[in-house]
């Protein structure tokens, strides 16, 4: 079988699978599980296959036209170099391992079947894009994940916050696309073809006419895809969703697509040093206000999203630099560990009956509970630290090298000021990120108070997944050294400077992250968990009155002030409050965006009641009045009809007879 043939099945089987899936779903639920792990993994087996033949070397090219368009041809293309091999075989593990998880922790799920298939045309649809040698194919599969996100973050459609978050996600990534898809049509036309071989031709030799405006309508796109700021905020809201799907999200799909694309078209960016500048400050202000965010959080699968913002900041950041082997190093490393941090999190909350860490904190015994859910988020949060020698430290490392080689001038594929901007910026958030990795893992882990409940033992299919992932957050960064024969061929070894700063940094914010926790938990007073209950319906003044006189967190239905012992508080003071909102950008968005848009649908209501349906009712009061009249005159009497009749012709007589004297 040829590659070509194999590259098409990576994608086409999980589609099917997905297919399958939503027809047999209720007649044959039996084959629901198989269709929906069996078609991943087989997918998984062939993108390896496709991966060692590619090995890195000269690129895999095919085409045929999809269909005649008069103008720039369509193509059903496949173009397939190192990075969208290794990329294709990260989306296989984690989706594999989350069908794998979500047979345990959906089990109990009366629309499991809809959901299976659902991951499974997500899946098919990333594939589609890493593998697309075409714009417009490649857009099919980038508008397919966004309707997939829709539905799978709205799984729990019964709660009014999934509702609201599938709307969101939907809505915002929308808002980028838009701009997106000008970009899309505006490259093709300067290039002639929608092929992505054929615009990077375009690009070297100088014939893109408007390189600035198509790059920043790119960019719209991917900020929207992947959640750079501005357009993160719909990512900490998708966490309503059901915890396999976020890993997934976060991981290997959606979020890893925007990088991805930039990484493939990543010269294209390089014509413009303006979009590279911006670039390189939306994943500074990425990287930096989500890791003040995370550390703010009381929700763990909240503080993760903001985790992934920070390090989706990293990747944009290597990009902005003009290094797309350490970008897409990192998204590789980054795609390991956070799948393994989210599944981790899915047993940690199965387990408390909670996802706030205040809650943990009170809980005792839990990591003796979930002692593979411990042992694999230790692994991954040092990964995700970049202490060495774990995944993360390497692919890290190899960003803020690269950043450092553009400030100071040892390179020329991008702007020296992108460098630096890049380089503190990172820096900066690798101290905040080892401060909010080491207060989740605290929190979580290592509460006082009341025994942790006991859910029993969690499934196999939940925890054997969690240390295939550990292996590759443990290891995968010593992949460094072949790797760039696979990456354009860039040095990915750590750089001495920044390895020592960035790991200095890191160990400083986990210490003094450390030391605010033992500070906190001496002075906060330890209530037993139910010793004062403030129910949602009593009056607000009452809840916050008893909560703050309790210092107990929240708990399932009952409210309750944040646990002062929380080291986010100390560390943040004052910002605490307006990190863990977000720096109130939704609220913001709500006075430029949602506001104005409600004011001109009231405006246009109005317009529509008081003046357009004032003339439909006018132009219908004629007529309305005249069968009035008509109407009256039906009196039913044969007498009147026939005086009429008389009088009708003696009034006509007499008109013809003046016609006629008057001729």
């Amino acid at each position: 079988m040829t590659t070509t043939t194999l590259a098409v099945l990576v994608p086409l089987l999980p589609f099917l699978g997905a297919a399958a899936g939503l027809l047999l779903g209720r007649t044959a639920p039996g084959y629901v599980r198989p269709l929906a792990v069996l078609p991943s993994l087989t997918s998984l087996a062939l993108a390896v296959l496709v991966a060692v033949r590619q090995g890195g070397g000269q690129a895999i090219n095919a085409a045929t036209e999809l269909t005649p368009t008069g103008s720039v041809p369509i193509e059903l293309a496949l173009h397939i170099d190192g990075f969208a091999a290794l990329v294709a075989v990260l989306v296989g593990v984690v989706a594999s391992c989350v069908q794998i998880y979500s047979t345990g922790y959906l089990r109990d799920d009366p629309r499991y079947p809809s959901y299976a298939a659902l991951v499974s045309l997500f899946t098919s649809a990333m594939l589609l894009v890493v593998y697309s040698g075409d714009l417009i194919v490649l857009l099919v599969g980038w508008e397919v994940m966004g309707i997939c996100s829709y539905f799978l973050v709205g799984h729990y459609w019964e709660t009014p916050e999934a509702r609201a978050a599938s709307i969101k996600a939907f809505l915002v990534t929308k808002l980028g696309d838009v701009p997106f898809l000008i970009g899309l049509f505006a490259l093709g036309t300067d290039a002639g073809s929608f092929r992505i071989t054929t615009v990077l031709g375009t690009v070297a030799s100088g014939g893109l006419h408007h390189p600035t405006l198509i790059a920043l309508l790119l960019l719209a796109g991917v900020a929207g895809k992947s959640a750079l700021f501005p357009l993160h905020t719909w990512l900490p809201d998708a966490m309503a969703g059901p915890t396999p799907v976020s890993a997934l999200i976060h991981a290997a799909t959606m979020v890893a697509a925007g990088i991805y694309f930039v990484a493939r078209l990543l010269p294209v960016f390089q014509a413009s040093s303006a979009a590279m500048v911006v670039l390189a400050v939306m994943a500074a202000v990425t990287m930096a206000g989500s890791a003040l965010a995370a550390l703010a959080q009381d929700d763990i699968k909240r503080v993760l999203a903001y985790s992934t913002i920070g390090q989706l900041g990293y990747m944009a950041g290597a990009l902005a630099v003009g290094d797309r082997g350490a970008a897409v190093f990192h998204l590789l490393s980054h795609g390991a560990f956070k799948a393994l941090l989210f599944l981790a999190a899915g047993v940690i909350i199965h387990a408390s009956g909670t996802n706030s860490l205040a809650v943990m904190s009170r809980m005792t015994g839990l990591r003796s509970r979930v002692p593979d859910a411990y042992w694999t988020m230790t692994v991954a949060l040092l990964a995700l630290a970049a202490i060495p020698p774990f995944s993360g430290f390497f692919s890290k490392e190899a960003v803020l090298g690269a950043a450092e080689h553009v400030a100071t001038g040892h390179t020329e594929h991008a702007p020296g000021s992108a460098g630096w901007i890049v380089l503190v910026a990172g820096l900066v958030t690798a101290v905040l990120t080892a401060a909010y990795a080491t207060r989740l893992w605290l929190l979580a882990f290592h509460g006082r108070g009341v025994e942790a409940p006991a859910h029993g033992k969690e499934p196999r299919s939940m925890t054997v997944v969690l240390w295939v992932l550990a292996v590759p957050s443990l290891a995968f960064g010593l992949a460094y050294g072949p790797l760039p024969d696979w990456f354009d061929g860039r040095d990915l070894t750590p750089v001495l400077t920044t390895s020592v700063l960035g790991t200095g940094l890191a160990l400083v914010g986990g210490i003094v992250t450390y030391g605010a926790w033992r500070h906190t938990t001496a002075l906060a007073p330890r209530v037993p968990m139910g010793a004062v209950v403030a129910h949602p319906d009593a009056e607000p003044a009452q809840v916050e009155a008893e909560a703050i006189a309790s210092h107990a967190p929240v708990f399932g239905d009952v409210a309750y002030a944040p646990d002062p012992a929380d080291p986010g508080r100390l560390l943040l003071g004052p910002l605490h409050r307006h990190a863990a909102v977000g720096f109130h950008l939704d609220a913001v968005y709500n006075v430029l965006f949602v506001r104005p848009v409600q004011a001109g649908a009231a405006l246009v209501r109005f317009l529509d009641r008081e003046v357009v349906d004032t003339y439909v009712r006018g132009a219908a009061a004629l007529p309305r009045l005249l069968g009035a009249a008509v109407r009256r005159a039906q009196t039913g009497n044969v007498q009147t009809y026939v005086s009429a009749l008389l009088a009708g012709t003696v009034v006509l007589v007499v008109a013809a007879l003046l016609v006629a004297t008057g001729a």
